[in-house]
């Protein structure tokens, strides 16, 4: 017996635009600052590609510091940025990353640039553990709003963190004939538990689309 592969549409809900999928992004950033306090750090630690292109904007004497990069695109844009980047975690979920820099980085004294609300408190987390750290909020993420905009059926929607889960529910009701991919373990976490979700094996978009294609 001859078994065909449906082919489902793929909505990405990202900023970026990605062949094979279509484009539905959830969310836009806002720059607050323009100036970055340094004082008293010598590492600097990203969780997202986001804050550091708006670090590179605000000052780039950034890249003389050493960077913990959270996340392959992270590490990837820094680099290509000129940074030194020290150390990426294999770890990338709230108190599992936070430990791991209490492993490594016990000594140091970290500086998180991030946006306005983040997933885990890893501040609070690594003060209880003697770590120093300092926060520089720089960017916050906001929804998109569509207004009557339908979605195809049997749809696969790739949500690549959790704020695009949140912009998503206050946008469109969910459909039982879609499924989810989701980046990773921590943005599943966001999902509502009516909603079934698959776990790329990477944490990047491609491998979000290349498991939209299997499922």
């Amino acid at each position: 017996m001859l078994i065909v592969k449906i082919n489902r549409p793929i909505y990405l809900c990202s900023p970026k635009e990605v062949k094979d999928t279509i484009s539905l992004p959830m969310i836009k950033f806002k720059l607050l600052k323009n100036s970055i306090d340094y004082q008293g750090c010598d590492t600097l630690m990203f969780t997202s590609k986001q804050a550091i292109i708006f670090t590179d904007e605000i000052d780039k004497s950034w890249v003389k510091y050493p960077v913990i990069a959270i996340g392959e695109k992270t590490k990837e844009v820094a680099k290509n940025l000129g940074a030194n980047v020290i150390y990426q975690p294999k770890k990338y979920y709230g108190e599992e990353l936070a430990k791991d820099i209490i492993k490594h980085f016990g000594d140091k004294k970290i500086l998180y640039i991030r946006p306005k609300v983040v997933s885990f408190d890893t501040k609070s987390f690594l003060e209880k553990n003697n770590i120093f750290i300092k926060e520089e909020i720089i960017y916050e993420t906001n929804c998109i709003k569509y207004e009557k905009k339908s979605l195809q059926k049997d749809a696969v929607i790739i949500f690549t963190s959790p704020s695009t889960i949140n912009c998503f529910f206050k946008n469109f009701d969910w459909d039982d004939s879609f499924r989810a991919v989701v980046i990773g373990k921590t943005t599943q976490k966001h999902l509502p538990s009516y909603v079934k979700a698959y776990v790329a094996t990477k944490q990047t978009i491609q491998s979000c689309i290349d498991m939209a294609k299997i499922i």
